[in-house]
């Protein structure tokens, strides 16, 4: 009997779709930044990365998630980063590490996403209503992990009031680099300003929660 199978090793078949997502992916980025959000199509995008349409929406459930394609990495970052701190460190002291690092690191999930994909997003009201929504999630994700940490209940207000605090100060520092990348501050510069800000935003949270959920 003949068991041999014309399938392609599962291996090749996942790499040919990360291949197509990221194809897609960068041709909807390179039309957005051309021609605007609101005024690019999803047809226009197939034609560009010579696929079927129905192919991009597979791939692509909305026309924002070509656009903001880290969502779920965006959303979970804060919670992860408490969920993951060292022995001894509270959920401040953890955010405020992470947050100085992807800073260092000049990071695009945490706002260096250059002056053309921040005037795109800046100039799309759906866009903007969709990066709100991820900070709203981000900070119910948050919220979850704090009453995790702290071994509370998932509707703790202490929990929810602390997740509010942090995720608005992470909300202020990534408008402001959208803010200094639209004046056409460029990356290094914004980094050594954001260092100093960040330093004194997370600095004013110290009162209340300096040893809130330490680890």
């Amino acid at each position: 009997m003949n068991t041999r199978t014309s399938t392609e090793p599962t291996g090749l078949r996942e790499t040919k779709k990360r291949e197509t997502r990221q194809l897609i992916s960068d041709h909807a980025t390179r039309l957005f930044v051309e021609q605007g959000f609101e005024r690019t199509t999803i047809a226009e995008i197939a034609t560009a990365a010579r696929v079927a349409k129905k192919t991009v929406t597979n791939y692509f459930a909305r026309k924002e998630d070509l656009a903001l394609d880290h969502q779920d990495e965006f959303a979970e970052s804060l919670a992860r980063t408490v969920l993951g701190r060292a022995a001894g460190e509270s959920a401040l002291a953890s955010l405020r590490r992470a947050f100085l690092a992807s800073v260092a690191a000049q990071d695009p999930v945490a706002g260096f996403a250059g002056p053309e994909f921040s005037r795109m997003i800046a100039d799309s009201p759906t866009l903007s209503t969709c990066l709100r929504g991820l900070h709203d999630r981000r900070e119910d994700a948050l919220a979850e992990a704090l009453a995790e940490a702290a071994g509370t209940s998932a509707d703790d207000i202490t929990a929810c009031t602390a997740a509010a605090l942090l995720g608005g100060v992470h909300r202020v520092l990534f408008r402001r680099i959208q803010e200094l990348t639209l004046a056409g501050r460029g990356n290094p510069e914004i980094a050594a300003i954001l260092e100093e800000e960040a330093t004194v935003a997370f600095g004013l949270l110290e009162p209340s929660l300096a040893d809130y959920a330490t680890a």
